[in-house]
């Protein structure tokens, strides 16, 4: 996987042969809602590669946030944002999922490629944890949620409603969402939050064996997983960079230096917090 910080690009379109519309969160009825196709998030990416960006710039409230980002992601690689508050981590996370338009640059992924978890939970608190997850197994056209319940310790719970369960559980079912997607690229934005150490490494076993088995990952975490394959893209005002992290552990960020690279802007709120592709 490659990172750097380049210059601003100018804008491409979005598109495949047809045009893709990510699904948002099921409104009350259950049905997906597509988002709006935007032109500059395309689905062709090069062989190997399952989501890159390239001189990206990107907005958060009209305000410019970041700009001049480039990298690739291939199967089996991790890329961990990390960066201070307010300095564009979601909205980064949101441009790549294709839940915003880049100001300029292109973001490719493969078709239906990503699931993306914002901050929210998202699981329907009337419902059972079997149930929410048949509920998303059957959206993106799974059925098994036999192995999601076990990696994140939830096979006790099968018939307990969401509106029952602690914090910490809430957020177990929610992260293991995304193993009922059946989708190769999976992004996390602060997936830890109400974790305890326990949970942490359950969620982090889950990304390792998804990465062993061809997925790829991007996520928005300060917390060491211990992820051999994880890149660190540190987000700071006028720095934008990243490499390898040697040694099996992902707690060391390196920073990259180029003009322009990176800029930082006053928003990273998250008005799709539960949003779900």
């Amino acid at each position: 996987m490659c990172c750097c910080p380049r210059g601003a690009g100018s804008g491409l379109r979005r598109g495949r042969s047809r045009e893709r519309h990510a699904a948002r969160p099921p409104g009350a009825c259950g049905r997906r809602v597509p988002a709006h196709p935007h032109p500059r998030y395309q689905s062709q990416t090069g062989r190997g590669t399952v989501l890159s960006a390239a001189n990206l710039a990107i907005s958060r409230g009209g305000v410019p946030v970041l700009s001049g980002l480039s990298f690739t992601l291939a199967r089996g690689e991790a890329l961990i944002l990390r960066g201070p508050n307010g300095i564009g981590k979601t909205t980064l996370l949101r441009t790549l999922a294709g839940l915003q338009p880049p100001l300029a640059g292109q973001v490719a992924a493969g078709e239906d490629a990503v699931a993306y978890a914002g901050h929210a939970d998202g699981v329907k608190p009337t419902l059972s944890v079997a149930e929410n997850l048949a509920f998303w197994a059957r959206v993106f056209g799974q059925d098994d949620i036999a192995p999601a319940l076990a990696a994140f310790d939830l096979a006790g719970l099968e018939s307990r409603a969401a509106q029952n369960l602690s914090a910490g559980q809430k957020r177990r079912l929610g992260l293991a969402r995304m193993m009922v997607t059946g989708r190769p690229v999976w992004m996390f934005d602060e997936p830890t939050v109400s974790l305890d150490s326990a949970s942490v490494a359950l969620f982090a076993a889950a990304v390792r064996a998804h990465l062993a088995a061809g997925g790829a990952a991007v996520m928005a975490t300060h917390i060491d997983l211990g992820l051999s394959e994880a890149r660190v893209l540190e987000l700071a005002p006028f720095r934008a960079g990243a490499t390898a992290v040697p040694g099996g552990t992902d707690d060391r960020a390196y920073d990259g230096q180029g003009a322009g690279a990176a800029r930082r802007g006053a928003f990273d709120g998250d008005d799709d917090a539960g949003a779900f592709l």
